[in-house]
């Protein structure tokens, strides 16, 4: 690495790793790292605001990292939208494409997440209405364009630092002043797939499950036909996770607490029952079948029974979220016009994304040109002010 420094940038040593950023970016603080990348808070001295600064480890040390790289680039650009994170900044200290050896992303900072929100308190009512009411809004955005979460978990839901939630009300003519933010979690490993299929990682790239911190607590937010590889997922495999996740705020707890995957399947299925056989037919997988049919028959609960002191449109929602058949889910657009979250719609924020072409993403290029089009796309980025409305969890 050349010891010259571009022109208007710093260069400063945060626990190890040496960071080449804008003058503006202040007060460098490591708050995570993983396998392929670390994050810094800073203060933006221009809008004053914290913000989270991602630099990816050796992104171009490959092919795959290449191509990784440039896919999380592109996904993040394209997110515009105030419940989901986008792009504030991406910039490289680098100064053309032969000498590109990093760059930077940059994107609000959210200071904690709804799953450690939840190990402090247990949430109103009307915390949980509007939460999951944000949720479906970010999920519906993200669908549009062709994108699945498939990973979604209370810890994939950043959240700002102030943990008071504040809730507005849409039916008296109050302007809404709260942003949930429904977002991976920057230090929490997270997946998008882009439609039908295709792998997209998305904030820290993925790691393999025995890396994972945790790993069992995320399996139990995860759709049975994920959990198995039953079959092509489809975008309700997130609703199933907004089901999970808005049952354990009503409870207190999670609802599908399996020890494994098999365990977790068979927590799910005294809940939900066992498949029908009409169902099962649907399954690709042939050991999927078999292993269904082998197990011993359960009958489905009534959610107003195991839910019997929550709200009778909460329960609702869970019956709507919480089929076996991802086919007969609810979508993130059909659940927010439910009637449990009428008080708190805006219409007009229920926004659809334009299109994602993932054309390149697909394309097997050699790391030069994996390295042409990431720097094409460092250079072409325009920040898009969302305007997010004040205050947040």
């Amino acid at each position: 690495m050349s010891s010259r420094v571009r022109p208007g940038y710093i260069r400063q040593e945060v626990n190890n790793t040496t960071w080449e950023v804008p003058e503006r970016y202040q007060r460098l603080r490591q708050v995570g790292s993983g396998a392929y990348g670390t994050v810094c808070s800073a203060v933006d001295s221009r809008t004053r605001t914290k913000v989270a600064i991602k630099k990816l480890y050796r992104p171009f040390q490959s092919e795959l990292f290449a191509k990784r790289a440039y896919r999380e680039l592109r996904l993040l650009k394209h997110m515009k939208h105030e419940n989901v994170i986008g792009l504030l900044d991406v910039f490289t200290a680098d100064l053309s494409l032969d000498k590109l050896h990093d760059f930077y992303l940059v994107m609000p900072f959210m200071g904690t997440d709804l799953g450690k929100v939840l190990k402090l308190q247990r949430l109103s009512e009307e915390k949980i209405q509007y939460l999951v009411y944000q949720m479906l809004r970010g999920l519906k955005y993200i669908h549009s364009a062709g994108i699945i979460h498939r990973d979604l978990k209370p810890g994939n839901l950043a959240v700002n630092e102030d943990c008071e939630l504040k809730v507005p009300r849409t039916n008296n003519n109050q302007t809404s002043s709260n942003q949930c933010i429904y977002h991976t979690c920057f230090l929490r490993v997270s997946k998008m797939y882009m439609s039908p299929g295709q792998i997209l990682d998305f904030g820290l790239a993925r790691q393999a499950d025995s890396e994972m911190t945790g790993y069992v607590v995320t399996r139990w937010y995860r759709a049975p036909e994920v959990i198995l590889s039953w079959m092509r997922y489809t975008q309700t495999v997130d609703i199933w996770s907004v089901g999970c996740i808005m049952a354990e705020m009503l409870q207190g707890k999670p609802l599908f607490k399996g020890s494994d995957h098999l365990d977790q399947l068979r927590e799910i299925m005294k809940t939900t029952g066992t498949p029908t056989q009409e169902f099962i037919s649907k399954l690709e997988s042939e050991d999927a079948k078999r292993y269904i049919e082998s197990l011993p028959k359960m009958e489905k609960k009534d959610l107003r029974s195991v839910f019997s002191t929550a709200n009778p449109q909460a329960v609702s929602v869970l019956q709507r979220m919480l089929l076996l058949d991802p086919e007969n889910r609810v979508s993130a657009a059909e659940g927010l016009t439910l009637p449990y979250f009428k008080e708190y719609r805006e219409p007009e924020g229920e926004k659809e994304a334009e299109p994602y072409d993932h054309s390149v993403d697909n394309s097997d290029l050699t790391l030069s040109q994996w390295k042409r089009h990431t720097f094409t796309e460092i250079l072409t980025f325009k920040p898009v002010v969302i305007n997010p409305k004040e205050t947040s969890l």
